[in-house]
């Protein structure tokens, strides 16, 4: 036990007992005064002994119940309530909101002319319910509803009372390209002709129509990009669509595979009668042969026929004078049915071949451009020796060449780096191919 004077008429004994410590008040006796030290001051500052401590304590707990009282005064809080502030608050147009009653949506199947004197009356076909004969709302004018169109009607006299748009697939409204491409003519190489043919059936007509009109001729309807794998047929269409300033929509041919018998056909009609919505609208099927395949008696692929009937039946369906576009792109034209590449539904065949020289050395400038190259690199040579390949295979060439570079910590390309990139690239590709054959013969 060890005893601690703290002046006057108590002293205080710190007792350690079964590794507890704790405090005894003894009253003083006469024994000979012992001051402090800073030991016994740290001592005393860890349990709490200090000379305001239990003051602090006695606050501490008065502001708990303090703070415990207001909150039972104030009540539920606006946030609890998930209200928002009261200057957000709209009383007149909540009043109105809840003054209008819910509408049914139904469709306007006919509309009955009438003298002057009287109204129009439309037929209305309520799904699951029946047909009914009404009139129109105070808020809708005769020239606002259509035959065919979906309303939205009275649920006790089934006045109509708005129109509404037609409704879309939600899958299908997805396939709308809302950015425009960043991809510029000046970004493809070895593509000038496949690109002025483009140029003549897509933006031609879009641009300028009186052209056509004056002439007396119709302007193809639909375009076929075919093609090896690699030659810039979807970077074209990418192009095209950036520079005719019209609504893009990419269609990969896979997704209108779907699981149920007629949805393929149906995403089809809902796409086209979006792109009529649009001021011009260029619709993009990219790898047309998944679903654009010959017909054959084998009873195969019922649905898959019937997607690729609805493209050829919407072809002949609209005006090649119209505000759409088709563009199709494939790498098997030979699988393709001969129904859809007759003139008249895809009017013109551009074939994307391989590039020649002065290709594929214009497709090293269009990379370099926005890679960190050496000077005096000779592009002429390096297209000489990639004979045979694509705008795709110069691409891996070029960013193989990067990584060399990275190996070897430099900041800048070097020829030599795209030598020893074409001699991975290329000739690696060669030699696989010519395994591949092999195992294939053998």
């Amino acid at each position: 036990m060890m005893m601690i004077y703290l002046g006057g008429k108590y002293q205080i004994y710190i007792s350690d007992k079964d590794q507890f410590k704790y405090f005894v008040m003894a009253e003083e006796k006469d024994t000979k005064t012992v001051p402090l030290d800073e030991n016994d001051i740290n001592l005393l500052k860890k349990y709490g002994m200090g000379p305001y401590a239990e003051k602090i304590k006695q606050l501490e707990e008065e502001n708990k119940a303090s703070v415990a009282t207001i909150n039972k005064m104030v009540g539920i809080k606006e946030s609890d309530t998930g209200l928002s502030i009261p200057s957000t608050w709209d009383l007149v147009a909540d009043q109105k909101l809840a003054s209008e009653h819910p509408l049914t949506v139904a469709r306007c199947t006919k509309i009955f002319k009438s003298s002057l004197q009287q109204k129009d009356l439309y037929m209305i076909t309520i799904k699951h319910i029946a047909k009914y004969v009404v009139g129109l709302g105070e808020k809708v004018a005769p020239t606002d509803i259509e035959e065919g169109m979906r309303v939205g009607v009275e649920r006790q006299k089934y006045a109509i009372q708005l129109p509404l748009p037609p409704k879309i697939d939600p899958s299908v409204t997805m396939m709308t390209v809302e950015d425009k491409p960043d991809v510029t003519y000046n970004d493809i190489g070895g593509c000038k002709e496949q690109l002025k043919k483009l140029r003549e059936v897509v933006e031609m007509p879009l641009l300028n129509p009186e052209k056509f009109i004056t002439l007396g001729i119709d302007p193809p309807k639909g375009v076929l990009m075919y093609g090896p794998p690699g030659t810039g047929k979807t970077l074209t269409a990418r192009a095209v669509a950036n520079r005719t300033e019209a609504c893009f929509i990419r269609v990969i041919g896979s997704e209108l595979v779907q699981k149920y018998v007629g949805e393929g056909a149906r995403m089809v009609r809902e796409l086209f009668q979006m792109a009529r919505t649009k001021k011009a609208c260029i619709i993009f099927f990219d790898e047309i042969d998944a679903i654009g395949g010959a017909r054959h008696d084998d009873g195969n692929d019922n649905d898959v026929q019937r997607t690729m009937l609805e493209i050829v039946n919407q072809l002949d369906g609209f005006d090649s004078r119209g505000n759409i576009k088709v563009l199709m792109a494939t790498n098997r034209p030979d699988t393709l049915d001969p129904a859809l590449l007759r003139p008249g539904r895809l009017d013109r065949k551009v074939e994307f071949a391989l590039p020649d020289l002065e290709g594929r050395a214009g497709i090293f400038k269009i990379h370099a451009r926005t890679m960190s190259m050496e000077k005096n690199i000779r592009y002429e040579l390096l297209a000489r020796l990639c004979p045979n390949t694509t705008g795709a295979d110069i691409r891996s060439v070029c960013t193989e060449a990067g990584m060399f570079a990275i190996r070897a910590r430099r900041k800048a390309i070097s020829e030599k780096d795209l030598l020893e990139a074409i001699e991975k690239v290329i000739k690696g590709y060669q030699k696989f191919s010519a395994t591949q054959k092999y195992m294939v013969y053998n």
